[in-house]
């Protein structure tokens, strides 16, 4: 009974085991020449067995041969024309898959993995998978132009690329032109990316790609072409609409020997037209926000001035409104009136011909007795200045 229950116990440990490092990847595969590749080799990692060695064979044409190797010493390229161009994995675990890089036409075949673990009580368990590995050629596809990060209208002096991109198997070769396909084309670049150090206005215009590679089609493919735009930001752009370019334009002018000519030769009267020279100036002029704005409040400010020294005016007339003159000169006092005997002039006192608007007032009586002592004084002066001119009139 012991011994029974011992066997059963080994045969599902055998079958846990298979189950855990049970190989799996892909049965056939195909590559593209000149490309990558892996071949899948995977298992799931137990504590009960410890990897001891990996190797990939080739078996081609009936040709057995190692092509990887890695046991305790290390990893071990066998053959040399995979030296360089294969590996395996080293930092995850139960991943022993084998990665080609540039595939050769001579790479094809079968490719087996195998793979030994060393169990607890040191026996060893190997397994082993087989993949069929076919390299062909791809024919390059149809060509796409990509633009930079500025898009394909691009300032003066930046700096752009153009890239053109295509499916196949590697090398493919690209060709870069000016110009629309079929037409006058001129060849400026050999390689994927056309790159513009520091775009100038010339640089303006189309361009298309070509793409080729080594497949058995040896097809050309050409891409579509490009509008490639180079603005002059120093330079305003002006749209000018078909009135525009019109008036534009500047008649030609017709001399009139070639009117009477043509006149006298057809027999019918021609009228000389005058020449009128059209020309339009597309000149715009702009200001600075902040110079319209400083002219505008200079503007306020000086009619604000103005209006302040108008009503300033205003309001000094209307404080002042009456002005009185007074004209007490000799002539105005008196008249002269001279006649023929004896040469002599007389003087009669003349009337006042200032009249006075006065409005009455309640006045006190010291007031009356200060006001007529005033007139009498004035008075007695005139007079006095009177009889003084008269007696030096007599004397001449």
């Amino acid at each position: 009974m012991e011994k029974l229950m011992w066997l059963v116990a080994l045969v599902n440990s055998f079958i846990f085991c298979n189950a855990i490092l049970e190989l799996t990847g892909t049965h056939d595969i195909e590559g593209t020449w000149k490309s990558s590749l892996t071949l899948p080799c995977v298992y799931v990692p137990s504590q009960d067995f410890v990897q001891q060695t990996v190797i990939w064979t080739l078996d081609r044409d009936q040709n057995l041969a190692t092509v990887f190797r890695r046991d305790s010493s290390g990893d071990h390229i066998m053959l040399s024309l995979y030296r360089g161009r294969v590996s395996v994995p080293k930092y995850r675990p139960g991943d022993v898959s084998l990665e080609i890089e540039k595939l050769e036409i001579t790479d094809r075949g079968h490719y087996t993995c195998k793979v030994t673990w060393r169990a607890q009580n040191n026996s060893l368990l190997t397994k082993q998978r087989t993949t069929t590995v076919k390299v062909v050629k791809v024919a390059v596809t149809k060509p796409i132009i990509r633009p930079g990060n500025l898009g394909f209208t691009v300032p003066k002096g930046a700096r752009t690329s153009l890239t053109c991109s295509a499916n196949g198997s590697p090398p493919i070769i690209y060709r870069w032109f000016k110009g629309e396909p079929g037409g006058n084309a001129v060849h400026v670049s050999n390689h994927a990316v056309l790159m513009f150090d520091s775009l100038q206005t010339s640089d303006t215009g189309k361009y298309y790609c070509e793409a080729e590679n080594k497949a058995s089609s040896q097809v050309i493919q050409q891409s579509d072409a490009v509008q490639l735009t180079v603005r002059d930001l120093t330079k305003p752009a002006t749209t000018v609409s078909s009135s525009e370019k019109k008036a534009n334009t500047t008649a030609k002018p017709v001399s009139e020997r070639d009117l009477i000519t043509t006149a006298l030769a057809t027999g019918s009267d021609v009228q000389v037209p005058e020449t009128h020279e059209v020309t339009t100036a597309l000149r715009k002029t702009g200001l600075p926000l902040y110079l319209l704005i400083l002219i505008v409040v200079l503007c306020a400010a000086v009619v604000f001035v103005v209006v302040a020294v108008v009503l300033c005016r205003r309001k000094s007339k209307e404080d002042n409104p009456y002005e009185v003159t007074y004209q007490n000169t000799r002539n105005d006092a008196r008249r002269q009136t001279c006649s023929g005997v004896n040469g002599r002039c007389m003087y009669e006192e003349g009337k006042p011909t200032v009249k006075n608007n006065y409005t009455s007032q309640p006045v006190k009586e010291n007031e009356y007795e200060t006001i007529s002592i005033k007139e009498n004084i004035e008075y007695k002066i005139l007079l006095n200045a009177m009889e003084s001119e008269y007696e030096v009139g007599d004397v001449q």
